[in-house]
């Protein structure tokens, strides 16, 4: 099973691109599922077909989920979003108003995840074409699972210990629930139901795609992002260069436009190579429906095999005696290396990895650090940690 994920600024098509690469995927016989984690749930408009929170068919081999929050919130953690609501009911909040805090910011697009997981896990589809949210949204969810997991082993044992200690106490001093055990079990469901996520999308059959028009702005952020998913450990296969002006034809105004796009993209080939960088023209309507969409997909791809596994190697790779971390387009300025316990702590810019070392490398000291040529390389040596 192949998973393809699109991200991009918003604005630049990233729907439009994902939605043309799973019509694709179906017309060469793959069975096809496209799903989208940013919550303007934009996919349905643009395949031209009625929203549906199960996979329904919007062209021969090609289904659409549009992931309903609500019931996924009852199906997956039902028991931790009860708990919170009840103990909003007993502070004095109205049955509405606790229905409403619990569906938290950012909850649909976790939801969206795990119904992610679930389809991924019913081997039911040869193709999973994700459509992300915009460029930072994306970044904050794909590392979360493994925030989560980092906060999980270090507070849910002594969280448990806790509990049972105080909870007497709690009932009557505070006069409100304190959480039971199936709700914690609720939680660590989800802990691992998020680490099944990460290991999916990290692993050999799944890759990023970064959609971006040929702008300075847009330009700039997608090389921020391509160090931020590295960082988290996500493959990037491609860059797509959507709305691209045609040469041909241009009148004055048109012209200007694009001699600018044709120094942006000499940057972007410069910039991420050795990606391939493939572009879509700037059409003359906008591409709605499958027919539409298969005519964007066959400019984008041509000839060539998008769903063919990734031949890159992952970003983070270990052994036995050094850590090795690709941060493409990274400056040296702008990251920081720290050691504490167990634990390596790898800063980019505004975004933050812990890396828990393997106790073969946990037991040693770091011999050396350098950055070279968009890649981390932390050599360990005998001793204990510093």
């Amino acid at each position: 099973m192949r998973i393809l994920l699109f991200t991009g600024k918003g604005g630049v098509g990233k729907t439009t691109v994902a939605a043309a690469t799973a019509t694709l995927a179906a017309a060469r016989g793959l069975k096809t599922l496209v799903v989208s984690t940013d919550t303007a749930h934009s996919l349905a408009d643009a395949l031209a077909v009625t929203p549906s929170e199960e996979p329904a068919e919007a062209a021969p081999g090609l289904f659409l989920q549009q992931v309903d929050t609500q019931k996924s919130l009852e199906r997956h953690w039902g028991e931790l979003r009860d708990y919170v609501r009840n103990l909003f009911g007993e502070l004095g909040l109205d049955e509405i108003t606790s229905e409403e805090i619990t569906v938290l910011p950012g909850a649909e697009e976790i939801i969206a995840l795990l119904e992610l997981r679930e389809q991924a896990r019913t081997g039911t589809w040869d193709v999973i074409v994700v459509d992300c949210a915009p460029t930072a949204e994306t970044l904050r969810l794909l590392a979360l699972p493994e925030a989560f997991d980092w906060h999980v082993n270090r507070l849910l044992p002594v969280g448990r210990r806790v509990l049972k200690a105080v909870s007497p106490m709690l009932r009557h001093v505070a006069k409100v629930s304190v959480p039971q055990g199936e709700v914690i079990s609720a939680g660590e469901r989800l802990h691992r139901a998020l680490l099944d996520i990460r290991e999916l999308l990290t692993g050999g059959d799944a890759s990023v795609r970064l959609v971006l028009t040929p702008e300075a702005v847009v330009v700039a952020e997608a090389r921020r992002t391509l160090t931020s998913l590295s960082l988290y450990g996500y493959r990037v296969d491609a860059v797509i260069a959507n709305r691209v002006f045609p040469v041909e034809g241009a009148d004055e105004w048109r012209r200007g436009w694009v001699e600018a796009q044709a120094r942006q993209l000499t940057e972007v080939h410069e910039s991420f190579s050795p990606l391939p960088v493939r572009t879509v023209p700037y059409l003359a309507a906008e591409p709605v429906g499958p027919a539409a969409l298969a005519e964007v997909a066959e400019e984008l791809y041509g000839s060539a095999d998008p769903f063919a596994r990734p031949d890159a190697e992952p970003p983070l790779r270990l052994t036995a005696d050094e850590l090795v971390l690709d941060l493409p387009l990274a400056d040296k300025a702008d990251v920081d290396l720290a050691r504490k316990g167990d634990e390596l702590i790898v800063t980019a810019g505004p975004y933050r990895r812990v890396i828990a070392l393997p106790l073969a490398l946990a037991r040693r000291g770091i011999s050396s650090a350098t950055l070279s040529d968009g890649r981390l390389r932390v050599r360990f040596e005998a001793g204990g940690a510093k």
